[in-house]
């Protein structure tokens, strides 16, 4: 089927009061005319409102990319930073309202930064600065941004990005971590609550998929030492013959 088509028929569908996920008309043109099928290998999985994984990485589903991006509203000449590429999606339906010099990308996957870069560059947005960085730091060479989008939950407004705002600038991002909700923060404070979302942890150096040698985190040493414990207690290994133990035990007592 014609891709034009398909992106007719997906947009139609997120304005569908059933989902309710497009309301300004800037976003419902972008969708529209941003060719999908060239982020996602499948044409028609690519117009399907259905996530799924990409090199360690979460690919939105199209209901998800449009919530974020009526909260983002990106506006004409906005300058846009998108923390977490992916496979470049966002980036280029902003791209295609503020323009693609305006629109700066980072994310810690080294692979997925290359990829996004490919899927630009192929669907037109090639103007679109793609770097790999630690998205808890931003991209500070560029700053201020009008807007930011964390495409990854955490507890709190990351500092470094909230500073690199503009002032009346606004971050988007999914706050918490095993309950999230959807939050704008503007002046370092949350201004609007926009209802749950399911996103992975946002993640830092040596957490990242294609990392050869992964380096120890806080959350990794917790797990570290839960199965440490589960090692020392003998009685839940099964091969221990604990009456073959006691007999040895007595033998050296005597």
């Amino acid at each position: 089927m014609d891709p034009v088509v398909l992106r007719d028929d997906m947009v139609d569908s997120l304005e569908h009061e059933s989902k309710g996920c497009v309301h300004s008309d800037s976003i419902s043109v972008a969708m529209r005319d941003v060719p999908r099928h060239e982020f996602v290998a499948d044409e028609r999985s690519a117009y399907a409102d259905r996530p799924f994984e990409r090199f360690g990485t979460r690919v939105l589903a199209p209901s998800t990319a449009a919530r974020l991006l009526e909260a983002l509203d990106p506006q004409p000449d906005d300058s846009v930073l998108v923390v977490g590429a992916g496979v470049g999606y966002t980036a280029a339906v902003v791209a295609e309202i503020v323009g693609d010099r305006n629109v700066h990308a980072i994310d810690i996957t080294r692979r997925v930064v290359y990829e996004a870069r490919e899927n630009l560059a192929r669907a037109g947005y090639g103007g679109v600065l793609v770097d790999c960085r630690d998205g808890v730091d931003g991209l500070p060479e560029y700053a201020p941004y009008d807007r930011i989008l964390l495409e990854a939950a955490a507890v709190s407004p990351p500092r470094a990005l909230v500073d690199q705002l503009a002032e009346g600038g606004r971050l988007v991002m999914p706050l918490g971590t095993s309950e999230q909700t959807l939050v704008c923060v503007e002046d370092g404070e949350v201004v609007t609550r926009l209802g749950g979302v399911a996103f992975g942890p946002m993640l830092v150096e040596g957490e990242q998929a294609d990392t050869p040698e992964r380096n120890r985190t806080r959350r990794e040493d917790r797990e570290y030492e839960r199965r440490d414990a589960r090692r020392r207690r003998g009685w839940e290994q099964s091969w221990i013959d604990w009456d073959e133990a006691a007999d040895a035990e007595r033998s050296h007592e005597d």
